[in-house]
C-alpha cells in the first residue's frame, strides 16, 4: 500500500524539472511505480501526483459512476482525463513539470511536496499556507469529527 507522508520543499530548475523527494521516491520504487499522473486538484490551487495504479483506480471509480450514454457525464469524464499528464521519473528521480500545469497553479521555482496518503500534492508555499485552517479551528473540527463518528477509534 502506498503511503506518502511529509512536507518537503524543493526547487524547480530552469528546464522545469524537479527532484521527487527521496522519501517519496523510496515509496514509489518499493512498489515499482515509475509512471506518475499529474493533474490539477479539483478543489485546491495545487497539482496532484498520482502513482499510475492509484490513477487507474480513480479513473475506474469515476467511470463506474458515469454513463457512457449520457452526454453531460461523458463531458465530465473527458474533461477530467484531458487535464491529466503522464510523467516518468528519470534515472535521477526528476520529473518534468508541464508549463501549462505550472501556470494553472502559479508554480514557478519553489515548490512544496506534500504527502497525502496515496498521492502527492505540489503547492506553492503561499497557496499551501493560505489553504490551512487556523490551529484552533482545526483542533475543534477534528474533535467534532471524532466525537460524532461512534465506532471509529
Amino acid at each position: 500500500m502506498l503511503n506518502f507522508l511529509g512536507n518537503i520543499e524543493a526547487k524547480i530548475d530552469a528546464k522545469a524539472r524537479v527532484f521527487v523527494p527521496a522519501a517519496f521516491r523510496k515509496v514509489l520504487q518499493s512498489s515499482a511505480q515509475t509512471v506518475l499522473i499529474l493533474r490539477k486538484d479539483l478543489f485546491q490551487d495545487c497539482l496532484v501526483l498520482y502513482p499510475e495504479s492509484v490513477w487507474d483506480e480513480v479513473v475506474e471509480q469515476l467511470r463506474s459512476r458515469l454513463s457512457q450514454w449520457d452526454k453531460a457525464q461523458q463531458q465530465l469524464f473527458r474533461q477530467f482525463v484531458a487535464d491529466a499528464e503522464r510523467l516518468e521519473m528519470d534515472a535521477n528521480g526528476r520529473i518534468l513539470l508541464p508549463k501549462r500545469c505550472m501556470q494553472m497553479t502559479n508554480i514557478a521555482s519553489d515548490i512544496t511536496f506534500l504527502g497525502v496518503g496515496d498521492t502527492i500534492e505540489l503547492w506553492t508555499r503561499e497557496a499551501f499556507e493560505k489553504s490551512l485552517i487556523p490551529a484552533e479551528d482545526f483542533s475543534l473540527r477534528i474533535q467534532d469529527l471524532m466525537n460524532n463518528n461512534p465506532g471509529r477509534e
